[in-house]
């Protein structure tokens, strides 16, 4: 089982879908990079929302990859986690298509349900648990 991102987050949950599966959920990191202005030229409220549109989204305080931002965590549902998928982090999601992209994935089943667009792979990167000390 993963861990969840850590760091202070807000719930703004949508409810599952009447057959009572839970959908795959979307962590966006809106802290002292991500979703500030040190990115330029992002409307990052409205690719919140747009995420939000495809997939319940907690917002989370620094996820500690303040390199790659702005970075977006896509967890995996329930049957996605049932088929072994673990949590995709896309790092530099600084782009309206990369948004869309996400949100289409997430819509589909996300991790373990639906494959990952190939363009996606561009922008994975390894999450802060997994590195390993050089």
């Amino acid at each position: 089982m993963s861990a969840p991102p850590t760091g202070p987050t807000t719930d703004d949950e949508r409810p599952a879908a009447a057959t009572g599966t839970v959908p795959c959920r979307i962590v966006v990191c809106r802290d002292c990079c991500c979703g500030s202005p040190k990115v330029t030229g992002v409307d990052h409220a409205a690719r919140t929302e747009r995420l939000r549109a495809a997939a319940p989204v907690r917002v989370s305080g620094c996820l500690d990859v303040c390199e790659h931002a702005n970075v977006v965590v896509v967890q995996p549902s329930a049957e996605g986690r049932a088929a072994g998928a673990r949590p995709v982090w896309p790092g530099l999601v600084n782009d309206p298509d990369t948004t869309e992209d996400i949100a289409a994935w997430a819509r589909a089943g996300g991790p373990g349900v639906a494959p990952r667009p190939d363009i996606l792979d561009l922008y994975a990167i390894t999450p802060p648990r997994r590195r390993t000390a050089s």
